[in-house]
């Protein structure tokens, strides 16, 4: 069962994931806290950015860092809406993040739960506690709704595109 501040933070991430949506990205937002301070916060932005590191985990460290004046960013805790990829849990891990709560999990790309080769791998000098599945059921819906949507819009095109 989440705790209170585990969902306040996740909604927090959600709102950023709907802004995403809004704007065309995959919805995925994150938020990065230390104790009841918000640190940074981010929605994902590579297409806009034309950026491949523009991924809501990344914009949320980067701003964090920032903030800190530190790339260093310890007894902290990203809350994101779905499960990090590869990128994401390397920077996550050279931040020196300590802990990370996502909502869905992402069996292809998701590195926590669902492939954790590389989080049980013992070539890192740091060790990450993560929860997942918390507001697992919204955050999954975000996501699979955004696809349905873009689905039903590609069909739309190729449709009007053939008369």
């Amino acid at each position: 069962m989440p705790s209170a501040t585990d969902l306040l933070w996740m909604k927090k991430a959600i709102a950023l994931a709907k802004k995403a949506a809004e704007n065309n990205e995959v919805p995925v937002g994150a938020v990065l806290v230390r104790g009841e301070s918000l640190l940074g916060e981010g929605c994902n932005q590579p297409i806009g950015g034309c950026d491949p590191t523009g991924h809501a985990e990344i914009i949320a460290l980067r701003a964090a860092a920032a903030a800190e004046k530190n790339y260093r960013l310890p007894d902290t805790t990203l809350y994101v809406t779905i499960e990090p990829c590869t990128m994401c849990l390397g920077a996550i891990i050279h931040a020196r993040v300590g802990r990370v709560v996502f909502g869905a999990t992402e069996p292809k790309a998701g590195v926590l739960a669902s492939n954790p080769v590389l989080e049980n791998a013992n070539f890192y000098n740091h060790k990450l506690a993560w929860e997942g599945g918390v507001c697992e059921q919204e955050c999954s819906v975000l996501i699979s709704d955004f696809f349905t949507l873009r689905r039903e819009g590609r069909k739309a095109l190729k449709r009007k595109d053939e008369k």
